[in-house]
């Protein structure tokens, strides 16, 4: 599954002169916790969350003592000052493209601690954005999406295999399939490759029966 079937393509977006109290109110009024930030050619730069906004009610860091006593200047936390999205906002931001699998944007989305990532075409622009509350719904997917997908997309598109040489069977999202695999590794290849549709919960690669 790709990402362009699970992203919302209407996305909430704000302007980085937009003023950082607006962007609280808006976020608390829709109930999210972060909005791309785009210019006016709609390129992303940055995204302004929860987090960010969060640094203006942070007790201001105190200089160490001997820092105080080296002269050193006050640290400055730059979110702490910010007074506009594009002051607030991470950047530059995870972002993903629309053409790539949801096991990409899982593994982005655990390894870099975000609960969402804005979708760009080659050039920047933002074309939608994936939440993980996206990814958990593609687990939900029924048996028969999933067989699907394993024979049109896993099988056929991606293995270059004839999905009719191979028996498959999907139970509560356990799968178990049957076909002429030649060496342990392409068994190990068509396991790993099959784990990563979303809704599977186990794979079994068994030899089919004999004619």
């Amino acid at each position: 599954m790709r990402i362009a079937q699970l992203m919302t393509a209407d996305v909430v977006t704000v302007g980085p002169e937009t003023p950082l109290k607006d962007v609280a109110e808006m976020l608390a009024a829709r109930g999210i916790s972060g909005a791309p930030v785009v210019d006016d050619n709609g390129i992303l730069l940055g995204v302004v969350s929860e987090a960010d906004i969060l640094a203006k009610e942070r007790r201001p860091r105190r200089q160490s003592r001997l820092a105080r006593m080296l002269g050193y200047p006050e640290p400055v936390d730059a979110k702490a000052q910010a007074r506009t999205a594009g002051q607030a906002m991470t950047a530059p931001a995870r972002t993903i493209a629309a053409d790539r699998r949801v096991d990409a944007a899982a593994a982005i989305m655990l390894d870099r601690g975000v609960n969402r990532l804005p979708v760009v075409d080659r050039d920047g622009a933002l074309v939608g954005i994936v939440t993980r509350a996206d990814l958990v719904r593609a687990f939900v997917h029924t048996d028969a999406e999933i067989e699907r997908e394993i024979r049109d997309e896993v099988l056929l598109h991606e293995l270059w295999l004839d999905p009719a040489d191979f028996e498959l069977s999907v139970h509560a999202g356990e799968v178990t399939i049957a076909g002429r695999v030649h060496t342990g590794d392409e068994r190990d290849l068509l396991a790993r490759r099959i784990r990563l549709v979303p809704g599977v919960v186990t794979v079994t690669v068994v030899e089919p029966a004999s004619a």
